[in-house]
């Protein structure tokens, strides 16, 4: 039997292109001193993919979910020793969670990113045939090496790798197995699905489908049981109160945490340059779709708010090294105003009102999709994001409260505050730890402004709030 053994090829987008994660062999093993991507043989029992994950999670501490690993190249090497051939199975993962690190110090003495077209040296040989074959968009190679060959690549030398071609892409269909079942099980035989996930990634995972009569779904797999469970709840129960104007869900797997949804026929919102006038009316339609999907079910009375106290505490302490001078200050003073505010109604709110998750239809209304943020709260949580597009524009301001029947009360306004401080604190120290500019840049902006908002009329304003008053 040919022996087995696989290869992770962990890829990132860095500032001049694409970069793979290498470690440098040491101590007592085979090419110490080399670099080479992390990899292992297969534990009995144990497949390809289990066994890459695996590898991944034991040499570099990250965490890969089957799912997204793909096969990028095979490879059939034998070493310049002379002993018998074996089949080197490299795969590509983009996605994961954790830092990568060294976790085997007394095999590893370094691990790095490299750009694919400026690999270090010296490297191993067999790993550098996978990799060439792997940056030519190629599936195979033969890398079988001569006695006297030297381990590591030579690139000035003999070169044994010869790749071989596979056969041309049909469909253009790059889904996973197990998502790519649950489409067509759901809409039928997929021709084409391309993804268009967010940049930044880190988040769920989305791919426009097409079928072979014309049709259009988006299929998204969630990051996590949390966000799949608040999706499909609010598909199944508050979404279908916005009628045309927000996806109708068509399926949805647990097993796979998946829903496939009908698509919106529209232009995305966020980046686009609105005239004044447009923007206005935008913002009133944005106030009626929120208030039409607040008021899709019963109110609630609010639990106990400890929670959201230690939830400060946690953000602050991730944020506080970037904070400016008097933002933890202010923060805190927000934070004692809210905890004595009274007790609020929650409602059903879409958790992550933004213009990135607004398209503006081809009848130029709104559009809202990407719920998994969904849950009951307060109705200003959805205000507290929105709220940045109103910067310096008390007119959108005013045409969303419109659009949404009615004023804030005092206690709402304190209220809006509050969250939106608390949002901010934790925008930055996501974005900071997550290398997300925009999300940092936001919550930095919003402190700015509350500066000048809340913190000198704070306390007369905690005074004017109504006892008693709801939100």
């Amino acid at each position: 039997m040919v022996p087995i053994d696989v290869h992770l090829i962990l890829r990132r987008e860095g500032e001049s292109g694409a970069e793979v994660l290498l470690s440098r062999r040491a101590g007592p093993v085979y090419a110490s001193g080399l670099w080479h991507l992390p990899s292992g043989h297969l534990d009995p029992d144990e497949d390809m993919v289990e066994a890459v994950v695996r590898e991944a999670r034991e040499e570099t501490g990250v965490l890969i979910a089957l799912d997204d690993v793909t096969a990028a190249v095979t490879v059939h090497h034998r070493p310049p020793t002379g002993s018998r051939s074996r089949l080197g199975v490299f795969f590509e993962v983009r996605r994961w969670s954790g830092r990568p690190g060294i976790m085997e110090p007394d095999r590893c003495d370094g691990m790095g990113w490299y750009a694919l077209d400026a690999l270090p040296e010296p490297m191993v040989a067999y790993c550098r045939a996978g990799l060439d074959a792997y940056r030519a968009g190629l599936p195979a190679a033969v890398h079988f090496q001569r006695p006297g060959d030297a381990v590591e690549h030579d690139r000035d030398g003999c070169d044994r790798t010869r790749l071989l071609a596979g056969p041309p892409p049909v469909g253009g269909v790059e889904l996973p197995y197990g998502l790519r079942a649950f489409a067509e099980q759901a809409v039928g035989r997929i021709s084409q699905a391309r993804e268009v996930s967010w940049v930044r990634g880190g988040g769920s995972r989305v791919w426009r489908l097409s079928g072979p009569g014309g049709g259009t779904w988006y299929l998204k797999r969630h990051r996590g049981a949390g966000f799949h469970g608040r999706e499909v709840a609010a598909y199944r129960s508050w979404v279908p109160e916005l009628g045309r104007r927000a996806p109708r869900l068509v399926a949805a797997d647990a097993g796979v945490q998946a829903v496939i949804v009908t698509a919106l026929s529209g232009r995305p919102l966020h980046g686009m340059v609105l005239g004044a006038d447009e923007e206005v009316r935008v913002q009133y339609a944005l106030g009626r779709l929120t208030s039409a999907f607040h008021h899709s079910a019963p109110e609630r009375p609010s639990d106990s708010e400890t929670a959201a106290t230690d939830m400060i505490e946690r953000h602050l302490k991730g944020a506080r090294p970037h904070l400016a001078e008097g933002d933890e200050n202010l923060v805190r003073a927000l934070a004692d105003a809210y905890a004595g505010l009274p007790r609020p109604s929650l409602v059903p709110t879409h958790g992550d009102l933004q213009y990135r998750n607004v398209l503006l239809g081809d009848d130029g209304e709104p559009l809202l999709f990407d719920f998994e943020r969904s849950a009951y709260g307060t109705a200003t949580r959805d205000l507290a994001r929105l709220s940045d597009t109103w910067t310096g524009r008390p007119d959108l301001r005013a045409a969303f409260l419109d659009g949404y029947g009615r004023a804030l009360t005092p206690t709402e306004e304190l209220r809006l505050d509050c969250e939106t401080a608390f949002d901010a604190v934790s925008g930055i120290a996501y974005g900071t730890s997550h290398d997300d500019p925009e999300v940092t840049e936001r919550g930095h902006r919003t402190l700015r402004l509350l500066h000048g908002n809340a913190a000198a009329p704070l306390a007369s304003r905690a005074r004017r709030v109504i006892p008693g008053g709801r939100w």
